[in-house]
């Protein structure tokens, strides 16, 4: 058989019929901890889940795990569900991480989770209102996902035991079905249990983990009748008949927890298992459970039954003084009401500190709740959030209480719900919030708080159902006398709820309608912003020249002297930026804008704006300056834990600025981070339309047409198509993506779609939507004048705009699309052009093309040195299907490629060496950040740096690396 265990209430008994199981958790400790000679091998975790209805003796085996890991050394923490306890966000995830990190000091604590502090300490308890940031869930996951393998780090081996996951909360469900997969890499084994067919249906992640392999879960069987004997037997002896043990297996159907429970109690009762004894096991079979239970528990005395009441109530870990006050029984009183219930099997005082009591089942647990009268069980709910707020529980604990509380209009119920809606929106944990929101505004508020509390309920759903943000909004709208400055934060974050949901004219109709309402010189101003920016951000607005000539005459007579003025501003340098006006006045503009500051996250505001002014700069040819503004914003976003679809479009918008300097291997890696980033957060489809675009695009100029399609038809990027600008234009890098596969009437046509629709909004700017360069391309063979006049077209406008970048890759059209001497004039130019630009792949294409128009026209050493270049530019692009054009064309020249030039190789920093040696292990940019005391952001940016310099990316790091000389010291 097995090792013995001990099971809550009873001695150690042997742990029967349980082979398979044990062997399986034995296989998983060895893997986890064993050692070679004393060496610790490489340590390996993963997930061992158990599964089965009640009683079949999970709880149990998860104790034979827990001591069988401490015995072999392992740092073991636990964590289970409550039946009454899973409206409480993250409450499991506490119970594994609170003990831990509430054990250090203050400032090691703190030490500990450095940057990660004020994201994850409201959702881990340590903290209730020091800190007023609102990470989102995915910047929330991401930190427990930090101090888990932290903490497995450190304190190797570690074992998380989980129990009763069926009633465990969603969020700490959800973390759990993220993070579960990393355990096979650290060293780190999850042991969990739960009954298969009460998971609540939001662990749709969590269930598909562990049932996505063909051997996991494990279920567990009932026990057989010979092992029904053994334990019937340990009790009233060996004498007990056959058909005693029989009965017994069939009245308790194999079930371990009421087979140990049923022999305790024929001992106690001096049964010796005879035929005559059958009728006495039946009665005591019934008082194992259920209404013999109850009858049990009613014996024990009205204090008694008022105390075990109280702790089902509060639930898991029940403290005495406050069972004690929920019963209304002192302390003597109550000690000795304790003291019943653990003789009679129904409460235990768990090992450990902390003095808690707890059910000795689940099932004695749920039967005790139910059996409390309706009426008093609601008093008792009433009088517990009471009770746990005076005792200095904070809000969410006694909220759950208010949840089982009829409304009755109490302004005080009100301000507690709001309170721990606060607390869980710090907690990352929108759902929770909004639930006690609702709550609170059926109780209802106060007539003149509800507006406020309709704004706070939106802000909790606005990340998981918008549709039901714009009508909680909508209804603040409609609440008579609202304050001016709460009225305009309920207009942006209507209008920002509108265009998440892709109604962009809605969205800008709402900020009009609103600017036009106001009587406040500052909110006036405000709205008109915010309508400018969703109307510049709508496909299908009715008259955009005319809204940019008003946008041009506001924002001519502001200087950014307050945040309005500065998102006019910024707004205004994004319009002449589309429309190709001057490039200076666009840069002006966008310099006001700055002058001041705009933040990314500011709640009231969207990130719209200040994106877009840092991208002027990008299409500007000052992509230094937009990679500055990036770098913070995106530090800005990490720093406040907003790690969705924020952080995503930074990571892809970034991929897009390296992109258009060239550096296709960075920002390939970029994108594909944002796109990520992207599809781990619900409804972050704008931030999946910007990636999937940037990266195809990215694939496209890597000469990758087969990668480029597959992203694209898994998103259905070329299908479906929204109402908000996206850049890059999603129709015009559909048809880049069908020049690349040959389909040039198919491109053709959409590209004309496109120009008509751009022409039509007066946004000329080539550098923005190239659709003319691309066009020209597409009827270059069958009219061949067309794609001449389109080119030079484009390079009109290109000059008009002014950014050399631009005005290159015009000319470049111009060229292939004249071709003879002409063509070679504009190669010419087109070169020149990019050379002062910062487009290195744009210049890689211009001198292959260049040099092979040269090399037809029999001009070969010209030629040549064209191609040279070119190819070694292509290569350290990471532009593949370039550089072999380069090589076809030098061969077809007679021509032999050099080999290639490593610039600068002998100037790589420590830094910059130490980084590279690193990510050519393999390590995570997580721990070389670590090592190297820098950002996660920064290390990208250092790698890039090493990137470009070595002409390589990360999988060639260690060929390059050999092939350089060291520094000298």
């Amino acid at each position: 058989m097995a090792d013995g265990l001990r099971q809550a209430g009873t001695g150690r008994r042997p742990l029967l019929e349980r082979r398979h199981e044990l062997a399986l958790l034995d296989s998983a400790l060895t893997h986890l901890c064993d050692t070679n000679e004393g060496a610790p091998r490489a340590r390996r975790g993963g997930m061992l889940v158990f599964t089965g209805p009640a009683g079949l003796g999970k709880t149990t085996l998860l104790a034979q795990a827990r001591a069988l890991a401490a015995e072999r050394g392992c740092t073991v923490l636990s964590g289970k569900g409550g039946e009454n306890e899973q409206e409480l966000a993250f409450r499991v995830v506490r119970q594994l991480l609170q003990p831990t990190l509430a054990a250090l000091e203050e400032s090691e604590r703190r030490a500990f989770l450095g940057s990660w502090y004020d994201i994850v300490a409201t959702a881990l308890g340590l903290e209730a209102s020091a800190t007023t940031r609102t990470p989102d869930p995915t910047g929330v996951r991401d930190g427990l996902d930090w101090v888990m393998t932290q903490l497995s780090v450190r304190r190797a081996p570690v074992v998380l035991v989980l129990d009763d996951l069926h009633w465990a909360d969603v969020e700490s469900l959800g973390w759990l079905g993220s993070f579960a997969p990393r355990a096979e890499d650290l060293p780190l084994l999850i042991v969990a249990a739960y009954r298969p067919d009460e998971l609540p249906p939001a662990a749709h992640g969590f269930r598909a983990l562990v049932e996505r392999q063909d051997d996991r879960p494990h279920a567990l069987a009932p026990l057989t009748a010979d092992a029904v004997a053994r334990i019937v037997r340990t009790e009233v002896g060996g004498a007990a008949e056959d058909a005693f043990c029989a009965e017994c297996w069939t009245v308790t159907c194999g079930s371990p927890f009421e087979t140990v429970e049923l022999a305790i109690r024929l001992g106690e009762d001096g049964v010796r298992g005879t035929e005559d004894d059958l009728p006495r096991m039946r009665s005591l079979a019934s008082a194992v459970k259920g209404p013999g239970l109850l009858d049990r528990l009613q014996r024990l005395g009205a204090s008694t039954v008022r105390f075990a009441w109280a702790a089902a109530v509060l639930g898991t870990s029940v403290s005495p003084d406050l069972a004690a006050a929920l019963a209304v029984v002192g302390s003597a009183e109550a000690t000795e009401a304790a003291e019943r219930l653990r003789a009679a099997r129904i409460l235990t005082a768990p090992p450990g500190p902390g003095g808690g009591l707890e059910f000795v089942h689940p099932l004695i647990a749920t039967a005790v709740y139910r059996n409390i009268p309706a009426g008093l069980r609601v008093g008792l709910h009433n009088a517990a959030a009471e009770a746990v707020l005076a005792a200095g529980l904070g809000p969410t604990a006694a909220a759950r209480h208010l949840l089982e509380v009829p409304c009755e209009g109490r302004p005080a119920a009100v301000a507690c719900l709001r309170d721990a809606a606060r607390e869980y929106l710090r907690a990352g944990a929108p759902e929770a919030a909004r639930r006690v929101l609702s709550r609170a505004l059926q109780e209802p508020p106060l007539p003149q708080d509800r507006a406020a509390l309709l704004h706070e309920l939106a802000g909790a759903t606005f990340l998981i159902d918008p549709a039901a943000t714009a009508s909680h909004l909508r209804q603040a709208l409609a609440e008579p006398d609202v304050d001016p400055d709460l009225r305009a934060s309920i207009v942006y974050r209507l209008s920002q709820a509108l265009a998440h949901t892709d109604r962009m004219a809605e969205a800008a109709e709402v900020a009009g309608q609103e600017a036009r309402r106001s009587t406040n010189p500052r909110i006036r101003l405000r709205m008109r912003a915010d309508h400018f920016v969703w109307s510049a951000f709508r496909t299908d607005e009715p008259d955009s020249p005319a809204r940019s000539r008003r946008l041009a005459r506001l924002a001519a007579g502001l200087r950014g002297r307050g945040l309005e003025e500065r998102y006019i501003l910024g707004l205004r340098a994004w319009d002449a930026l589309v429309r190709g006006e001057p490039r200076r006045t666009a840069l002006d503009c966008a310099e006001n804008a700055l002058r001041g500051g705009l933040s990314w996250t500011d709640e009231n505001r969207g990130f719209e704006v200040p994106v877009s002014v840092a991208l002027v700069f990008m299409y500007a040819d000052q992509p230094g300056r937009a990679e500055e503004l990036f770098t913070r914003g995106i530090a800005e976003c990490e720093e406040k834990g907003w790690r969705g679809s924020h952080l995503a479009l930074g990571h892809a918008l970034f991929g897009y600025i390296r992109y258009r300097r060239g550096n296709l291997t960075e920002a390939e890696v970029l994108a594909r981070e944002g796109l990520r980033i992207a599809e781990r957060v619900e409804g972050a489809v704008p931030a999946q339309w910007f990636a999937v675009g940037i990266l195809v695009q990215t694939l496209l100029a890597r000469g990758r047409t087969a990668a480029a399609r597959r992203i694209a038809d898994s998103h259905r990027y070329c299908e479906v198509v929204p109402n908000a600008v996206i850049y890059p234009d999603p129709r015009t890098v559909h048809a880049e993506l069908l020049l690349a596969e040959g389909r040039h009437r198919a491109a053709e046509r959409l590209l004309t779609e496109v120009g008509d629709r751009l022409d039509e909004r007066a946004w000329r700017n080539p550098a923005w939507c190239p659709w003319q360069l691309h066009l020209a391309s597409a009827v270059a063979d069958t009219d061949p004048a067309r794609a001449v006049r389109l080119a030079r077209e484009a390079v009109k406008r290109a000059r008009d705009f002014g950014a050399a970048s631009v005005i290159g890759q015009a000319l470049h059209a111009e060229a292939e699309a004249a071709g003879g001497p002409e063509g070679l004039e504009r190669y010419a130019e087109a070169v020149e052009e990019l050379e002062r630009s910062p487009a290195s792949y744009e210049l890689a294409r211009a001198l292959v093309g260049h040099g092979a128009a040269l090399a037809r026209g029999g001009r070969v050493p010209e030629a040549a040195d064209r191609l040279y270049q070119g190819l070694e530019r292509a290569v350290h692009c990471g532009a593949e299907r370039l550089a072999a054009r380069a090589r076809a064309e030098l061969s077809a020249a007679g021509l032999r490629p050099l080999p290639l030039r490593y610039a600068q190789t002998d100037t790589l920093t420590a830094r910059e060496r130490k980084a590279a040696e690193m990510t050519a292990q393999g390590d995570p940019v997580a721990v070389i950040a670590k090592e190297l005391r820098l950002t996660e952001q920064g290390v990208r940016q250092l790698l890039s740096s090493v990137y470009r310099t070595l002409g390589t990316d990360s999988g060639g790091l260690v060929r390059a690396l050999d092939a350089i000389p060291r520094p000298r010291r």
